[in-house]
């Protein structure tokens, strides 16, 4: 730990965080540099991401868009940040996902350590013998449309490290850079794509469905949800 830095954030943070990207793989961002690319300065490349880091000199570049094609016609927009991007993402996922993990409902499935998509189903056909009804609700371009002032307040409420609530501040507020060059301000989401947006949106829905639903519905009514 260097100490003559304003952020105190370890080396061997960034390291981890990078193996855990590497594993991940994923296409690269705007600046087209392949995972491959960045390791043949590795060394040099986590330091300077490091260093930036820890001085508060860190700003993160625009994000990819890339749309993916869905089976209606239409299509889902995904953000693909550079691999420093990522990495530096990552460093913070690390800080911040054991503080806010413990949180969330025991029935939230998704984007979760040591949790699944196929735990979820396995769990919902069970209550599918024991209820004789089912409400299946999907929320219309959730990533794209969560509000940066709730999101940042419900971060607040559980880190008051600095540098955490920094650099997501910058993440929310990094530019979109579409195809042709052109690039979008974003006001509202965070990247469906990107390291750090699945914690943010676990986060955003703990407050905004979990929380509501402890309080809307009485004690004794049945209250059974994956999701």
């Amino acid at each position: 730990m260097n100490r003559s830095k304003p952020f105190s954030i370890a080396k061997r943070e960034v390291w981890e965080a990078y193996k855990r990207v590497k594993s991940n793989q994923g296409a690269a961002g705007v600046d087209e540099q392949s995972i491959e690319e960045f390791e043949r300065d590795l060394g040099n490349n986590l330091y300077k991401l490091w260093n930036r880091m820890s001085s508060g000199s860190y700003f993160p570049p625009p994000i990819r868009r890339v749309d993916i094609p869905k089976s209606d016609g239409r299509s889902r927009p995904l953000g693909i940040p550079t691999v420093t991007d990522r990495i530096a993402q990552m460093v913070v996922k690390q800080r911040l996902e054991p503080m806010l993990d413990p949180n969330f409902h025991s029935d939230s499935y998704g984007y979760r350590p040591g949790k699944s998509a196929i735990e979820a189903v396995g769990q919902a056909r069970k209550r599918c013998w024991r209820y004789n009804r089912v409400i299946d609700l999907d929320i219309k371009n959730f990533f794209d449309t969560i509000d940066h002032e709730l999101l940042m307040r419900a971060v607040r409420k559980h880190t008051s490290c600095k540098w955490v609530l920094l650099y997501i501040d910058r993440w929310l507020k990094a530019p979109i850079q579409s195809a042709d060059g052109t690039l979008t301000e974003r006001e509202k989401g965070t990247p469906q794509g990107s390291v750090i947006s699945p914690l943010l949106s676990n986060l955003f829905l703990h407050y905004a469905f979990d929380k509501w639903m402890d309080r809307v519905l009485p004690k004794n009514s049945v209250r059974e949800v994956c999701r």
